[in-house]
């Protein structure tokens, strides 16, 4: 190129890229996945977001409505964008993203946020936070020395919210709030080594010197013997004095201010439905008969002499069918997932990267906590999945129920479904790590019908368990409408559900205790595995002898957790394209 020409070509102002639609969404759901970090700091931190590792979440009033103005400003925005300009990707993004905004925006008028926690976590165990944290660098851990020593006013801005709540009559029920005392003794430990907040300190890496560990073990002694110890003594005189005695006496959100229509939304919110409590409690009911007919059959089949109850007693209290300690119980359930994981092939054209481990509930939950539960991996890959089981009294945690549990929270179930969403690079981080109730719990108990085609339920027992959890997901539907619409109480949600299932009384309890401290959750597993059932069987009847198990299951989960009306578009798109 001449010099001439060289000179020309510079001086010609370089075209700029023209902002598509697209263009507009991704800055929108962009700028507002960083103000959810930042809102959410504790959160952040547990996806490997390390940019707000000093802070906790603001839980002042103030914080709260200028939130709530800044999700009416995203809808504002949204209402610009032109929908016919969108491709079929962006489209979807749009309708998830508009969908979470106007169920927020809606909801901010209850003042739910007005109940900070319930007897399965909050601030009483806000130091468990550290098992899911990277402590590598010496940041790592003054960062957790900087959350420390703030610890106290993030106690303060807790019981602010919670007095608040008592004036507005919004708070959880007596019953369930009665768990938390014993809770919160476990933070009042004598020994400050033994608080869970010190519990990064106890094994600094060797890359830290040895002066540096000597200072940083002095700091968090420090800090646990001035501020998280006082603030639990603080939270512990005004739990005891002041709020329990001022917790609802029945159960039931109905009777918090405009409490039947704040269920009515949830019910849209979980279910990601339009579907009533009404509606939902009579779709309960139908479950919860054809299911014990199945149940019904297994017990001909064993020819156990004797009635429906008295075999559910049999199961509960025949020795043979659990464990005297919660090691053998633990490596129970680590067999089952090593029987599972060879078998997935069958199933399935694409597993997840991310390996899970199987690990035991800590302790000063497990006791007010449910038998299994799923802890996501770190968004960037530093932590594995985790299968959190269970130990406390293994003598009421019956074997035949592993299978069952197993494939739900572990594989096929929540490892493989979400660790698989998190891997998909094209989506949009909110749909990556956030999700939809009635579709990542939907799969998870659909993931539990599948134990037969991987080589579990191998005998009646076992099959009777994967009925038990069925029922118990459909004993939901009834108990949770029951209690928060058609005001039942804790006692007839709990007898309905003893006598429609093998699990223990004592699981019972956590369940209903469970349902009544969140009102509307439970709802999604059974609508959401009702919906991929028919949609399975809906394929397998379009194509008949070429229906693929592997390809529907790809079709499935190729776009991560979505809606329920937007799952099935995705699938009658599939069907028709063949």
């Amino acid at each position: 190129m001449n010099t001439t020409l060289l000179v020309l070509t510079m001086l010609i102002p370089t075209q700029s890229k023209v902002e598509t639609e697209g263009d507009r969404l991704t800055a929108i759901v962009k700028a507002e996945w960083d103000r959810t970090m930042k809102e959410n700091p504790t959160w952040a931190s547990s996806l490997g977001d390390r940019r707000f590792n000093t802070n906790w979440p603001d839980l002042s009033i103030a914080a709260f409505e200028k939130s709530h103005l800044l999700d009416v400003e995203v809808l504002n925005k949204l209402d610009g964008i032109d929908l016919s300009k969108l491709d079929q990707e962006d489209r979807i993004n749009y309708r998830l993203f508009r969908r979470k905004y106007e169920l927020q925006v809606e909801a901010f008028q209850y003042r739910w946020y007005l109940v900070p926690l319930n007897q399965r976590g909050g601030i009483q165990d806000r130091g468990s936070l550290a098992n899911g944290l990277r402590f590598e660098k010496m940041k790592d851990f003054d960062d957790w020395l900087v959350r420390m020593k703030t610890f106290p006013a993030h106690m303060d801005q807790t019981i602010h919210l919670m007095r608040e709540g008592i004036k507005a009559g919004i708070s959880h029920p007596k019953v369930v709030m009665q768990r938390l005392p014993a809770q919160i003794d476990k933070q009042l430990v004598h020994n400050p080594q033994q608080q869970i907040f010190f519990k990064p300190f106890s094994n600094t890496p060797d890359s830290i010197s040895t002066l540096q560990k000597k200072r940083l073990r002095s700091e968090a002694l420090k800090a646990v013997e001035e501020e998280i110890l006082p603030s639990f003594r603080k939270f512990k005189t005004f739990f005891e004095e002041e709020y329990l005695p001022a917790c609802l006496e029945q159960v039931g959100v109905w009777q918090i201010p405009d409490g039947a229509d704040l269920y009515n939304l949830r019910c849209r919110e979980f279910t990601t439905t339009d579907l009533t409590p009404t509606q939902i409690h009579t779709i309960g009911l139908a479950e919860v008969k054809r299911i014990r007919a199945e149940m019904e059959k297994i017990i001909e089949e064993v020819k156990f002499e004797g009635t429906f109850d008295e075999f559910l007693s049999h199961l509960r209290t025949d020795q043979r069918f659990y464990f005297n300690n919660g090691e053998d119980l633990l490596r129970a359930y680590m067999a089952v997932c090593k029987r599972i994981d060879p078998q997935l092939v069958k199933l399935f054209k694409r597993l997840p990267r991310v390996p899970y481990g199987v690990e035991a509930i800590p302790p000063q939950l497990a006791p007010d906590t449910t038998t299994a539960y799923y802890r996501s991996p770190a968004a960037d890959g530093t932590r594995a999945g985790t299968y959190f089981v269970n130990l406390y009294r293994p003598e009421v945690r019956p074997k035949y129920e592993i299978d069952a549990l197993s494939l739900h929270e572990a594989v096929p179930g929540h490892h493989l479904q979400i660790a698989l969403a998190q891997e998909l690079d094209s989506l949009p981080r909110f749909r990556r790590y956030g999700g939809y109730t009635a579709y990542v719990e939907g799969w998870a108990l659909y993931a539990e019908s599948l134990g037969g085609e991987l080589g579990l339920y191998q005998d009646p027992y076992s099959r009777f368990g994967q009925l038990t959890y069925e029922m118990w997901r459909a004993v939901r539907l009834v108990v949770d409408t029951g209690m928060h619409h058609q005001h039942w109480s804790r006692q007839k949600a709990i007898d309905f559900f003893a006598a429609n299932t093998a699990k223990s009384m004592y699981d019972i309890e956590n369940e209903i205790d469970r349902y009544i401290s969140w009102p509307g959750q439970a709802l999604a597993y059974k609508i959401g595995e009702l919906k991929i059932q028919e949609l399975r069987k809906k394929s397998e009847a379009a194509f008949g002898e070429d229906f693929d198990i592997r390809e529907f299951h790809e079709i499935v989960l190729q776009n991560g957790a979505v809606t329920l009306d937007i799952l099935e578009d995705q699938v009658n798109a599939w069907i028709e394209s063949h």
